[in-house]
This record gives structure tokens, sequence and C-alpha cells, in this order.
């Protein structure tokens, strides 16, 4: 039996740590994006088992840039863009930002082609969907506060968890997952290694570190509140690779053995029907469709969060629009020009896609050197620089996104 004082400090920690709870969790999940669904899909229904241990490299990857970030925000209780303009200047801070700005208006857009496609399955139209969510989302952000909009970001998280049943149903071979874990059976060439970097690159995007910081300053930690801050990290990183790791596995166990071969998350969905029955394919589709509002809402509104902060305005969902009319009016242009060019007839979305992600591939090198330089600069964190290995980690992580964001751009110069 624990003594009295030992419970006081069990209860007393775990009180602790769920009122902290929230960025890292919510941060990770919202990798688990329209996008990264599509690309674990596609990857699980081309090679099968035989690329899930990619997902190690990213767990790790994931949780350095985050701890990073984490430990920035406390510290300096100031957001990464604000840190930027402050320690760059204006003129870099302009450049980096607009380009960013024009990234994740294509983002969200994609995210919102993953909610019309997800309802596509179902039958609903993207005319009836779209707009809905849209007003959803809206009304959430700018009507609510931040403590209630957590709750929803939270539950959103656990939803995705749904993918775990999708993969049980497909009866997965689980010698042979381990087996491709430790010896994948795969012949490297172009399309192989553009999966892999695709895999590893969708863990990170230029947007989730400077909600990171934003939300460890809006919820008001303290560095007395690290380690259950980290374990808030640990929990979200695990979480997000578990979710990738069932998707592939999902897809993989039906779709691979069967020959199907598809292009995007949508198409798992409605592939899984004949295969593993109505019930795997709802559950797949809905899971697409939660991770498409859950990053619908988190993508706009950490793009107005950076754009405000790196330019000097108000910003913060606890703020009314009366105290911060350039973050609620940044918010709700981003989220109107998004649902819009979805229900453009005949709008490019493939295009749209595909650009945004070299924007992003772009900057995120920009973004992770200003990161990494400002997190060792004792004038700015104090005794809480990087240590060494934790440099070594950071400065071989971002050398490795760097380069995988690198290949994405030149590979297809190179395909015949």
């Amino acid at each position: 039996m624990l003594k009295r004082s030992n419970r006081k400090n069990l209860l007393r920690n775990i009180s602790m740590f769920l009122a902290i709870l929230g960025p890292g969790i919510i941060t990770g999940s919202v990798d688990n994006d329209a996008g990264g669904i599509t690309t674990y899909s596609v990857a699980g229904a081309l090679y099968g088992y035989n690329l899930i241990w990619t997902l190690i490299p990213s767990f790790i990857v994931l949780m350095v840039i985050q701890e990073m970030n984490a430990r920035m925000g406390i510290v300096t209780g100031k957001g990464l863009a604000d840190l930027i303009r402050e320690n760059a200047g204006v003129k870099i801070t302009f450049f980096i930002f607009i380009g960013l700005l024009i990234a994740d208006i294509g983002n969200t857009t994609t995210e919102f082609a993953g909610v019309a496609g997800s309802m596509e399955v179902l039958g609903i139209s993207k005319y009836i969907s779209v707009p809905i969510v849209g007003i959803i989302i809206w009304v959430l952000v700018v009507k609510g506060n931040y403590k209630i909009a957590e709750k929803v970001f939270l539950i959103f998280s656990l939803s995705l968890l749904v993918y775990v049943i999708s993969a049980l149903m497909g009866k997965p071979q689980w010698g042979e997952i381990g087996k491709s874990i430790i010896r994948p059976d795969i012949k490297m060439n172009s399309t192989t290694l553009t999966m892999v970097l695709g895999i590893v690159g969708t863990t990170i995007a230029p947007w989730m570190q400077f909600y990171m910081q934003s939300s460890v300053i809006e919820k008001g930690l303290k560095i007395k509140q690290y380690k259950f801050v980290m374990i808030d990290i640990i929990v979200g990183c695990v979480a997000t690779v578990v979710v990738a790791f069932f998707i592939m596995v999902a897809c993989a166990s039906n779709l691979h053995d069967h020959g199907i071969v598809i292009n995007e998350a949508k198409d798992a969905a409605i592939a899984l029907k004949p295969l593993a029955g109505n019930i795997s394919s709802f559950v797949f589709a809905f899971g697409l469709f939660i991770a498409s509002i859950f990053s619908a809402t988190i993508l706009p509104l950490a793009t107005a969060f950076y754009v405000c902060e790196a330019f000097g305005f108000e910003a913060g969902i606890d703020k009314k629009w009366s105290e911060a009319p350039e973050f609620y009016n940044l918010y709700t242009t981003i989220l109107a020009l998004a649902v819009a060019i979805i229900l453009w007839p005949n709008a490019p979305l493939i295009g749209i896609s595909l650009w945004s992600q070299v924007i992003n591939a772009i900057l995120l090198p920009v973004v992770l050197i200003c990161m990494i330089l400002l997190v060792n600069d004792k004038k700015i964190m104090g005794k809480y620089v990087n240590k060494p290995i934790t440099n070594i980690v950071g400065w071989s992580s971002i050398i490795l996104l760097i380069g995988l964001s690198l290949l994405l751009l030149v590979m297809p110069l190179f395909k015949n």
C-alpha cells in the first residue's frame, strides 16, 4: 500500500499532468492530417508492411523538435515568430511569413478536400459538408475560448484511434509486421525513396513549430512544469506514430494483398468496402473526416497566431474580436478562402496541394535553422540552452529534414 504522503504526491502529479495535457498531444496529432493519412495509406497499399520501419526515425525527429519548441516557449514566454522578428529583422521575417501564409492557405484547402472526400464516401455532397464544417470550425474558434477549444482538440486526437479498429478488422499478420520492421524486403529506387522521404517528411511542417510554441504560451506553462510538458510531448508523439502505424497496417493487410493501388485516402476507404466490409470502410472514412476537421481548425489558427506574432499584432483565442481584430480577420479569411476554393468547380486541387508542399519544403530548413540558433542563444535561453547531446540529435534531425526536403524538390527533375 502507498503511504498517505506518497498517494498525495501521486494524485498531485496526475492532476498537474492533466492540467498541462494538450500542446504536445494536439500538435503531434495534427500531423496525421489528410495529407499524412494519404501518405501512410498509399505506402501501405503499395509496399505492404515494408515501410513501417520509417515511423521510428519519424518519432525521434518529431519528439526532438517539439521538445525544443516547448522549452523555448516556456523559458522566453514568446512565440517563435516573435523571436525570429526580434533577432532576424522585419525584412527577413516578412518574406518568410508571406511564404508560410501562402503555403498554409493551400494546406488548409487540402484539409477541406479531406472533409469533402470522406463525406462523399458516405454519400454526402461537398456542397453540404464543407460549408457546414467551415461554419462549425469558425464558431468554435471565434466564439469559444482556449480551454473549450483544447478539450475539443483532445477529443479529436483520441478519435483518430478509430484507425486501430480498421486495422484489426483486416486481421494483420503480426509476425510479418515484426519481420518487416527488422528486415524490410524492398528494392530502393526513385519511387520507393520518394515514398520513404514522404513518410518521414510528413512528420514535421513549418507551421507546427509556431503552433506548439504559441500553445505552450497560451496555456501559461512554467519551467517548473517542464517534466509534465515532456510527458505530454512523448504521449503525443507515441499516439501520432501509433495512428500512422495502424493506417499503414490497415491498407497493407487489405489492399496490398489484393494488389489494389490507390492515389489518396478516400480511395482506401472506398476500396476497403468490398474487402473488409462496410464497417471498416466507414471507420476509415470517419477517421479521415475527423483528421481533416482537426487540421482544418488548427492550420489557419496556427497561421493567424504566427503571422500576428511576427508583425506585433495581438493574437489569441481568449481575446475578443475587438482586442485582436487582425488575428480574427486573418483566421476568417484563410478559412473562407479554403472553403471557397474547394467549392469552386474544377479547382486545381492537386496543383494547390503540390505547390503548398513545395513551399513548405523550401521554408522548413529556414524555420528549423532559426529555431535551433535561437534555442542555443544564452541571451535568450539563459541556462536552458540545448545540452551537447540535444544539439547533436537536434542538428542531425534538422540536417536529415533539410536533406529530405531538398530531395523531394529535386527528385522529380531526374525522373524519366
